[in-house]
């Protein structure tokens, strides 16, 4: 989920340069013993070491059997950094077939916003949908594969970081995944060699562009070490900021044209935005892009918000989803969905945290759904901006990583008009390929044995997909949960739309 870090983000600039020492795999003589999730105790963690990752280590414990679902065997943890940095996740088995389906991880946005929310209001094996606690979500993307949740970076939901030791851009982040993903497929042979494939919504967008590449580089220096290099097939970004300079624009397009519903910002204002849109664009990509210009940047960044976003936000609509009204007072309280409260009083509760092997360490802490400092810490340190994350996407595509780009049609905030001007402007080896191609029509039986409905359009060439799933907001699995699971199935057995 996207939150008003966004806001901030656009308008909030400042210059903080930081050096990247890139990740190395240890060589060393040591041993190592792999183990079996099945031998996992619920009484206390394992501690997972390997000799090749020693500034790493993972912390991993099965979950009670009554948690969220009882039909899925299901383990939480910590990955642990000698930086002093702890990330929370969840994994869940697949329903159908943990011996041998596919492996996911899931992340949220933000910067800052717990994967929390994607499990229990999205795409989990529960949801939370009132004061009443879980319930079983049928509908769930470990259906037929294994699935992680993780709270990253350290300081998101149950993450935490000692001594202020968070990270505060993607590319750091992308280190700790990287080196968990590794321990996690050596400690735990039976899922060596399964595809694995990185997915997650909004500043997602963002992260798993270079997620990926971080994995796809470690496995050079895995192969060297003598270890098995971990089989990333695809990346699937859902309602994603990728390209800040190609979403911005897209905003005319969604309040003054029937991009998705009708248009709703009076005529004075579409002709000022699109009077000043050239100036816009411009500004961005000669201050940000041509030349990293922090103080000038800054100022194209908050004219162009002002001219693009904030009519937008005086029409008391959903940034989340243009067909539904939401207050100023409801995005405050709730981003828009009062399910997020009952989500952050479930997880509150010192009987979940007991559950969960929440670290005590937090005991005198109060969930929230999205960690606001941490937002705007990425945000001072422009990691949107300076990232260049269409890049990292060109450079997986050109090395046979499939990507997924699926959008809920009726979003603002990270739209399908600005994502698809984003895949069409990618330079990959199959971009004459893709670019030829028209959107479709893809369907999707909402009843078993009953004829397909249109879900959506679609088009696809090679390695790259390009989705939208229509009446979906920001948020498509909780919005159409059944069309996103069936695209899920479908990419992840590699059948056409």
């Amino acid at each position: 989920m996207w939150t008003c870090g966004l806001f901030v983000q656009v308008i909030l600039w400042a210059l903080v340069q930081g050096f990247q020492i890139p990740f190395a795999v240890r060589q060393t003589e040591n041993n190592f013993t792999t183990l079996s999730l099945s031998s996992l105790s619920e009484e206390h963690y394992t501690v997972l070491e390997h000799p090749h990752f020693q500034s790493h280590s993972v912390r991993i414990r099965k979950a009670p059997s009554d948690f969220c679902d009882p039909s899925v065997v299901k383990y939480t943890g910590y990955i642990d950094t000698s930086a002093a940095r702890h990330i929370f996740f969840y994994f869940f088995e697949s329903r159908n077939a943990p011996e041998s389906g596919d492996v996911i991880l899931w992340t949220n946005g933000g910067p800052g916003c717990s994967s929390s929310m994607g499990l229990f209001m999205e795409l989990g094996p529960c949801r939370i949908e009132d004061e009443n606690g879980t319930k079983v979500n049928p509908y769930s993307w470990n259906e037929n594969a294994n699935i992680f949740f993780i709270d990253q970076p350290a300081g998101t939901g149950f993450s935490y970081a000692e001594y202020g030791e968070s990270v505060t851009t993607t590319e750091e982040a992308a280190k700790d995944i990287a080196a968990f993903m590794a321990i996690f497929f050596e400690t735990f042979s039976q899922f060596k060699g399964r595809p694995f494939h990185l997915s997650g919504e909004s500043y997602a967008g963002r992260y798993l562009p270079v997620f990926g590449s971080a994995i796809y580089d470690q496995n050079t220096q895995l192969v060297a070490a003598g270890l098995e290099p971990i089989n990333l097939k695809s990346v699937m970004i859902g309602n994603g900021w990728t390209d800040v300079y190609r979403m911005i624009p897209s905003f005319f397009d969604m309040v003054c044209t029937p991009a998705s519903v009708e248009p709703f910002v009076d005529i004075s204002t579409c002709v000022r935005m699109k009077t000043v849109m050239p100036r816009c664009v411009e500004w961005l990509s000669e201050t940000c892009v041509d030349r990293l210009d922090a103080i000038s940047c800054g100022a194209a960044f908050e004219f162009c918000s002002n001219e693009f976003m904030l009519p937008f936000l005086l029409s008391g609509t959903n940034p989340y989803d243009v067909s539904k009204p939401c207050s100023a007072e409801e995005y405050n309280s709730t981003l828009c969905y009062p399910q997020t409260r009952h989500i952050k009083d479930y997880l509150n509760l010192p009987s979940t945290r007991k559950e969960l092997g929440v670290s005590p360490l937090l005991e005198n802490t109060t969930f929230q759904s999205c960690n606001m400092d941490l937002n705007l810490a990425f945000a001072l340190n422009l990691d949107m901006i300076r990232g260049h994350t269409p890049y990292y996407l060109e450079n997986l595509l050109d090395r046979g990583v499939r990507v997924l780009i699926y959008v809920g049609d009726y979003d603002w905030i990270a739209n399908w008009v600005g994502n698809e001007r984003m895949v069409d402007s990618l330079e990959w080896h199959g971009a004459a390929s893709f670019r030829k191609q028209e959107l479709k029509d893809w369907s999707v039986a909402l009843v078993e044995g009953k004829d397909s409905s249109p879900a959506g359009k679609v088009k696809s060439s090679g390695l790259l997909t390009f989705l939208t799933i229509h009446g979906a907001g920001h948020m498509a699995p909780y919005d159409k949960p059944v069309e996103s699971l069936e695209m899920v199935n479908r990419w992840l057995k590699g059948d056409l739309f």
